[in-house]
């Protein structure tokens, strides 16, 4: 996916890629049935990174049916929608949590309120998720 950052939309959602906290990843079970949830993400240019703690219902999602959405907030007035689709993959060859400079830089006082250092998220956020977006659509 290229974003045309000479578009007012592409600059948007760019900006909002690195500026936003949380998006909406969703996955789909075994079952057919839509499962979202709240992530934390880093945007490289490229791709999105996630960190998932192990054994979650979304990782298993991923490994069965990689297609995601990837959705964020809109604003107070229902608009600036940002709606990503892509594939998604569990990768074993990302530096940990703690080890990402610019994740860090975007996460380390919400680690801290969550009651953990860089270094325990790390730990219980081991699982490394990198989406690879194919389509972006918003208003």
């Amino acid at each position: 996916m290229h974003l045309d950052t000479t578009t007012e939309f592409g600059a948007r959602v760019v900006r909002r890629l690195h500026e936003e906290p949380v998006a909406w990843l969703t996955t789909v079970r075994g079952d057919d049935t839509p499962q979202p949830s709240p992530i934390w993400f880093l945007w490289d240019g490229e791709t999105i990174l996630i960190y998932s703690q192990p054994d979650k219902q979304k990782l298993r999602n991923i490994a069965e049916h990689p297609v995601v959405a990837l959705n964020l907030n809109s604003d107070p007035s229902d608009g600036d929608i940002v709606i990503i689709t892509g594939e998604a993959a569990i990768v074993d060859d990302e530096p940990p949590a703690d080890k990402v400079p610019a994740y860090l830089e975007k996460y380390r006082d919400r680690i801290t309120d969550i009651g953990m250092t860089p270094e325990t998220f790390a730990q219980g956020y081991s699982v490394a998720v990198r989406v690879t977006p194919k389509r972006v659509r918003g208003f």
